[in-house]
């Protein structure tokens, strides 16, 4: 049986029926998910209850997996990061440890690994255990905010490098939050402020909070502009915002997509499993 595709917002995210991750998936039904991810950037797998071996091998057929690095509060080295707010004897973890405080950067709009020489693909994100309301993710399309800027507006942009620091992000939530290590791993790194989509020449803007500034440009205006672009991309209609249910998978394209967490009760359990597909090559 095909599988089916249901947009489910005019300019990003769509449902995908007709597959079962558990098992492999066919080379038909594949192109037509990675169709699906090209022209949708997010797309949404209902009650897929896979282990994380399921989730791995379903990942790498988009490419290879990024390694997560020492600043992770799950540690260093692993294709799955964990994102919980439970300790190792099942118990909430207080808000206040440096592991809420550290995922509390979740929140702000960005794209995984921008910060990274090369920046990811995509990202995969398992709701193992999901609360019964709160803790949706939010997804905005930088393709269509980019589509809606004017011709010259567009053409003033292109040729600019934004340099995206980690260190910056996790700064304004706390300048102690990262250790002198962290830093040395992940130092800034610079970004063409728009990409295009490989496989469909399709461009987008390339901002979100690891954006710090500009190349060449004043810092004040160069912040002015990044907080403008952010501002334009996170419209409320080129937004769609998941409410998670148990099993949910959902993936998001990194290269045109901004997404946050939101906030939960955190007397409720929260874990999710994430993968992410590394990148294939520098963007400036």
């Amino acid at each position: 049986m095909a599988i089916t595709v249901k947009r489910l917002t005019q300019h990003i995210a769509a449902e995908i029926t007709g597959v079962d991750l558990r098992e492999p998936v066919s080379d038909v039904d594949f192109r037509d998910i990675q169709d699906a991810f090209d022209e949708n950037s997010i797309l949404v797998f209902r009650g897929q209850d896979i282990t994380d071996e399921q989730q791995i091998a379903f990942s790498e057929r988009f490419g290879p997996l990024e390694l997560t690095v020492s600043s992770n509060p799950a540690g260093a080295g692993t294709v799955v990061t964990i994102l919980s707010n439970l300790d190792e004897t099942g118990a909430v973890i207080p808000s206040q440890d440096r592991r809420m405080v550290f995922n509390t950067g979740n929140q702000m709009w960005h794209t995984d690994s921008s910060f990274k020489d090369v920046p990811a693909t995509a990202s995969l994100l398992s709701g193992r255990q999901v609360p019964p309301e709160g803790g949706e993710t939010e997804f905005a399309s930088m393709r269509a905010g980019f589509e809606s800027l004017s011709e010259d507006r567009q053409q003033a942009l292109s040729g600019l490098v934004c340099v995206h620091d980690f260190a910056y992000s996790r700064g304004l939530i706390d300048p102690n939050l990262l250790r002198d290590r962290d830093k040395r791993e992940l130092p800034p790194v610079r970004q063409a402020l728009i990409r295009a989509n490989p496989s469909t020449g399709r461009k987008n803007l390339f901002v979100g909070a690891h954006a710090s500034y500009i190349d060449g440009m004043p810092l004040k205006e160069a912040r002015i502009l990044i907080k403008e672009l952010n501002a334009h991309v996170i419209q409320p209609e080129f937004v769609y915002r998941h409410q998670w249910r148990g099993h949910d998978l959902v993936m998001w394209d990194n290269r045109c997509a901004l997404h946050r967490g939101r906030p939960s009760d955190p007397t409720f359990a929260r874990v999710m499993h994430r993968t992410t597909v590394a990148g294939i090559g520098r963007t400036a």
